[in-house]
């Protein structure tokens, strides 16, 4: 096989090429935690740096043994450097000790004292060394069990976002956005919108208290539960116990029930003003026998309605200011001539530049605009 059709072959050779130098990585002396971690020739000049100065001083100092001294280095490498390297320097101090002690001391006293000082650096290093082995373990085993959790994550989010509507409703008459935001990988909000007939469309908006797992865990329910109360039972006051704030869109009316949730926004296209549909019930789940009230109201042409939840209204600049009810209004009048999607879209860019898009909180944001000009549809 000829060496011009694998040029890495080639290229690895000049290193075992006599007389050129063979170069040594740092890399390769110290531990795999280290040189991941950033410079590796600082812990390796330090330790080397350490052994010269011991053996220095005690060249000066004939008459004192300053062995005992090499403790600092031989700690440092056993931490820092790769085992054959810990375990190679205690030979090395020991030498060095060896070389500038007087050379009138009894030669058996000399090997007893230079063995005694390399068993007690070998089991420093050894007792470093497991400790360290140790700590990397359980490094590993954390990081590992974090990649794990976060790969847990992320398929709960998948599945929560199988729980959001996948398209829009085709509803003449109804111009229909929505989306959500979690603060997290996974949030506790939810909105669906699910048409009953060709004219009529129930549509939810909820906000489950908390964040993370477990409010997604509710939210996930909730959802489940709406999709098939929605399925068999059209009577919205049956089903608030699976609900948060729901309302129903019928040939030009809105009728709706509001657990405890933000205020919805109606805006009325023929005067400009804006009307919050309040609360008419306390929020679910606070007592078994809340007793909830349909509330309804026309809508014309132009109309606009803004679900929301308080991700929105709450969301918090540098100076610890709530982006707020007026800053909110104010959004929703001035896109009021835009299409659904792209006032939803307005609404979250107002609410995100404020705070700098680091909500604190789900976002979730349901615009429906009445169109009712374009189509020809019986009014009640």
């Amino acid at each position: 096989m000829s060496d011009l059709s694998h040029p890495d072959a080639w290229e690895s050779r000049p290193s075992q090429l006599p007389g050129l130098p063979i170069r040594i990585p740092f890399a390769s002396l110290v531990r795999g935690n280290v040189a991941a971690s950033g410079p590796t020739w600082i812990p390796l000049v330090l330790v080397l740096g350490a052994i010269v100065a011991v053996a220095y001083a005690d060249h000066l100092v004939v008459p004192l043994s300053l062995i005992y001294l090499c403790i600092l280095p031989i700690v440092v490498g056993a931490t820092f450097l790769r085992r054959v390297i810990s375990y190679g320097l205690t030979v090395v101090c020991v030498l060095l000790h060896d070389h500038y002690s007087p050379k009138d001391i009894h030669l058996g006293l000399r090997i007893f004292h230079n063995l005694s000082a390399i068993l007690c650096f070998a089991l420093v290093v050894y007792v470093i060394r497991r400790y360290m082995d140790q700590r990397e373990a359980l490094a590993r085993t954390v990081r590992q069990q974090r990649d794990d959790l976060l790969r847990d994550v992320e398929l709960a989010a998948q599945v929560q976002r199988l729980f959001l509507p996948s398209g829009k409703p085709a509803i003449p008459g109804l111009e229909i956005a929505g989306m959500m935001h979690p603060a997290r990988v996974v949030g506790g909000d939810y909105y669906d919108y699910i048409p009953l007939d060709g004219h009529t469309l129930q549509a939810v908006i909820a906000d489950v208290s908390g964040k993370g797992v477990p409010a997604a865990l509710l939210m996930s329910a909730t959802a489940a539960a709406m999709r098939f109360g929605a399925s068999h039972d059209r009577n919205m006051l049956e089903q608030v116990q699976r609900l948060n704030t729901g309302l129903l869109l019928a040939s030009g009316m809105i009728r709706y029930v509001n657990c405890g949730h933000n205020p919805a926004l109606l805006f009325r296209a023929s005067t400009g003003t804006l009307t919050r549909l309040n609360s008419s019930c306390p929020p679910l789940g606070l007592s078994p026998q809340e007793i909830c009230e349909l509330a309804s109201s026309d809508l014309s042409p132009g109309d606009v309605v803004v679900f929301y939840t308080d991700g929105v209204t709450e969301a918090e600049n540098r100076l610890s200011e709530e982006f707020g009810m007026e800053r909110l209004s104010a959004t929703v009048r001035n896109g009021s001539s835009l299409s659904a999607e792209d006032l939803m879209t307005n609404i979250y860019n107002a609410a995100a530049d404020f705070c700098g898009d680091n909500f604190s909180d789900d976002v979730t944001i349901l615009v429906v605009k009445c169109d009712f000009d374009s189509f020809s549809i019986p009014r009640s």
